[in-house]
Parts: structure tokens; C-alpha cells; sequence
């Protein structure tokens, strides 16, 4: 394995799989991934509708029972159901990734998860976590920026999180009848996160009128069709100004504005920014910055040309700088011994206790992507800990056969030495999995 390749596993990718074949043309290998549908598997997973239905069936249950009868820690076929769904859909996510031979593509696709935050903190948000991710991001991650951010802000998962089906206009024929008003929550991160930021100079005063353009956005669960619906009765009629624009009345309104905010400059300079960091470095080079934002304005935010221009920057094939995230890390662990998703039940028990729990960012920013927000010494002794725990159930391979095989000409000297000279074959393998090298990507 050349060095190319090397980067290409840990930077591009999650990490070498341990029976996975080393590429001759790293960049051509990435460019591939990038063709063609996603292929994460999906067979036996509920659509979106489905998860609602099963969310609202125990809802239903949980007010008709008494309280007596039915505490909220009771099992029930329903909340049993519940409950594997949820399990099912954490099983298919991360056995996707230790098992995917398209580490690029995976990787993309949590880097967009991120920019769209979703944390389970509701009923409907854990049931529609696993189907946001296959319908609003996945079958995006290469097409335009504007068809992934007009199907982020109509699912149900965002709706629900970002607490849009609590918005109505003040002047509609619903929020005029039970004095209801608007819920800004949804145009404030889009605007501040999810698009234009900050920096574009929007104000409170276009952030209260988007808020107004997208009454009426909300969910449906009791009923078909499960899902987005645009309610009229509670949308705030009549035209909207947003940062110095008119936006008409009524559902196209919202997508006319969120066309417009995801072709923004201020946006393609805010996506740049944090593609580079993620795949370059902590402070991205504002040259590299430049590059990537001139690609989505001359492609109308493709996210596939973008993709394909960060793998021909320069800085993107230079020594690993970037620390992995606690998720980045496990997966990696995890594919550099090649093992079996079904063999390793706690997974996500791993995750929390390194500090990201899976689906549970804590606030609707997401997970930084910055070293100093991972590398900090409490952590990395934690890490330490689990590498130390994990290598111990380790028994049927040599620690230098997997470093060499993961990293190969990635590792320092000093690294090799210390594994070759390890007293055990547990301390090898720790030594390499709380190495510097491993731990960078």
C-alpha cells in the first residue's frame, strides 16, 4: 500500500478494512465512489411513514391506558416494537460503516448528516432518525445542495426537532382561532446554520419573516399521508421580505426562499469552509476555501463536483492532521481488525462513553471538527482505556501485521519499534490503536 492510499483509508475513508484491497490510483478509487445511487442497505428498514405509524400507535397507547395499568417503563408489544426498530436502525448504520467498501461515500454522508443536525430527544425524532438519513441525505450527498436542503426542511425528523408543527402564522385561520403564534426555531438555524450564516448580515427582523414564509410547513402522523404536509389554514398569508427580497404567499414561497438561500454565496462560502476543515484541516486555507466555493457557484451546488475538487487540493494529500471524532475512531478500530458487526453489541454503549453518542448531538450545530474539541487529556486516556479493553479480545492477529496493514507507510519508525518490542500481544495492539498516527486521519 503507497502512501496515497494510506490517506486516501484514513482521510477520505473510515479507515482500512482489514480484508479490503488497497487501491493502485487513490484519487480514481475516490472519484468511483462518487458514481452512481447510494448502496447502503436498506432492505427490512421502515420508510418514513412507517416509523410515524408505529411512533403514533404508542402514543395512542401510552394516553389510553391509566397510569396504573401502563407506566411509561412498562413493556408492550407496541414499545417493544418500538425498541427494536430503534436498535435495527443503529445495527444497519454502523454495520454499514465497518463493512462498506465505499468509505468516501460514507463518510460524506456523515459529513452531511452533521450539517443537518437531528438529535433523538422526541418519540417521532427516534423514529425517524434512521429514514431522514436514507431519504433526506443519502441520495444527495453528489446531486445539488438545494434538493438535500428543501428535503431536510420537509422531513418529518427536522420538523419535529426544530419544532416547526408548534409554528403558525398569528393572521391565519388557525393561529387567529387558538392564539397561536410563530416557532422561529427552523428558519434561525437554517439561516444561521444550515445556509447563509451570520456573516451574510441577515437580521432578527428576516429571521422573524422567514419563520412567517414557512407556516404551514409541519407533519402529519394520525393519518395518510404520513409525513410532510402544508397546511394552508395555518400558514401567515400574504408576502414575505427576507434579506431585501419579496417571497410570495403559500408553500412556494418556502421553496422559492430556500432555492434562493441554498445558491447563496454566503452559503457556498459556508459549505466550503466546512468541507475543507473537515477534509484538510482544523483552520482551513482560505486558497482551499476559495477553490471549493468557486466549484459550487460554477455547478449550482454540486455537491459531487465539490466532493471531486477537495480530492484534487494538494494540502488534502499531506501528512494526517485531523484528530478522529469518538464515532471516526471506534469504526476505524473496528475495521483495521475486520470485525463482525453482529460480534459487537455495544458499539454504540462505545461511542457514548468516548463522548458522542450516536444521534445525540447537543445542540442543532452538531459535532465540532476541531482537535481541540477531541484531544483534550481526559479524552485521550479514555481512549487509551478502550483501546487497551478492546485489544484484549483481540487473540487471532499480530499487532503489526494491523498497523502495517492499516496505516503501512503512515507510521513512524518510533511507532513500529515500540509495537515490535510490546511485552504482549494486547499492549501491541494498544500501542498502535492509542498511537498518533491512528488516532489522526
Amino acid at each position: 500500500m503507497d502512501t496515497n492510499a494510506a490517506i486516501a483509508f484514513s482521510r477520505f475513508g473510515l479507515g482500512r478494512r482489514r480484508d479490503e484491497p488497497a487501491p493502485g490510483d487513490a484519487r480514481a478509487w475516490l472519484r468511483t465512489q462518487l458514481e452512481g445511487p447510494d448502496t447502503a442497505p436498506a432492505a427490512g428498514l421502515p420508510t418514513v411513514a412507517e416509523a410515524l405509524a408505529l411512533a403514533q400507535q404508542v402514543a395512542m397507547e401510552a394516553r389510553a391506558a391509566p397510569p396504573d395499568k401502563n407506566p411509561p417503563t412498562a413493556e408492550t408489544p407496541e414499545r417493544d416494537m418500538f425498541k427494536q426498530q430503534a436498535h435495527a436502525e443503529t445495527l444497519a448504520f454502523l454495520s454499514n460503516a465497518m463493512l462498506t467498501q465505499a468509505g468516501f461515500r460514507e463518510r460524506l454522508v456523515w459529513f452531511w448528516a452533521n450539517h443537518f443536525t437531528v438529535a433523538a430527544r422526541s418519540r417521532i425524532t427516534v423514529a425517524s432518525l434512521g429514514p431522514y438519513v436514507r431519504e433526506a441525505i443519502r441520495p444527495h450527498v453528489t446531486g445539488k445542495f438545494r434538493d438535500m436542503l428543501l428535503a431536510v426542511m420537509r422531513h418529518p425528523a427536522m420538523l419535529d426537532y426544530l419544532d416547526q408543527s408548534n409554528s403558525k402564522g398569528p393572521d391565519s385561520r388557525i393561529g387567529a382561532q387558538k392564539h397561536q403564534g410563530l416557532n422561529e426555531n427552523l428558519a434561525r438555524e437554517c439561516l444561521e446554520l444550515h445556509t447563509v450564516t451570520p456573516a451574510s448580515g441577515y437580521t432578527q427582523a428576516d429571521v422573524t419573516s422567514f419563520a412567517r414564509v414557512l407556516t404551514g410547513w409541519t407533519l402529519q402522523m394520525g393519518r395518510e399521508p404520513r409525513g410532510f404536509v402544508f397546511r394552508p389554514e395555518a400558514h401567515e398569508p400574504g408576502e414575505q421580505v427576507v434579506m431585501g427580497r419579496v417571497w410570495p404567499d403559500g408553500e412556494a414561497g418556502g421553496v422559492e426562499l430556500l432555492t434562493w438561500l441554498a445558491d447563496h454565496p454566503g452559503t457556498q462560502r459556508h459549505l466550503a469552509e466546512k468541507l475543507v476543515r473537515h477534509f484538510v484541516a482544523d483552520d482551513p486555507p482560505p486558497a482551499d476555501v476559495a477553490r471549493i466555493q468557486a466549484v459550487l457557484h460554477q455547478t449550482g451546488g454540486d455537491l459531487g463536483a465539490a466532493a471531486r475538487a477537495v480530492i484534487d487540493l494538494p494540502r488534502a494529500w499531506q501528512p494526517l492532521t485531523k484528530v478522529r471524532a469518538p464515532l471516526d475512531y471506534v469504526i476505524a478500530t473496528m475495521r483495521a481488525v475486520g470485525a463482525n458487526p453482529q460480534a459487537e453489541p455495544h458499539l454504540a454503549d462505545m461511542m457514548r462513553n468516548l463522548g458522542e453518542p450516536l444521534f445525540q448531538a447537543p445542540f442543532p450545530i452538531g459535532w465540532p471538527d476541531r482537535a481541540a474539541d477531541w484531544a483534550g487529556p481526559e479524552a485521550l486516556l479514555q481512549r487509551v482505556d478502550f483501546a487497551y479493553q478492546f485489544a484484549a479480545r483481540v487473540t487471532d492477529q499480530e499487532p503489526m501485521e494491523v498497523a502495517q496493514n492499516t496505516l503501512g507507510p503512515l507510521l513512524a519508525a518510533e511507532t513500529l519499534d515500540e509495537i515490535h518490542h510490546a511485552s504482549s500481544r494486547q499492549d501491541g495492539l494498544t500501542l498502535f490503536l492509542a498511537s498518533p498516527e491512528f488516532q489522526r486521519r
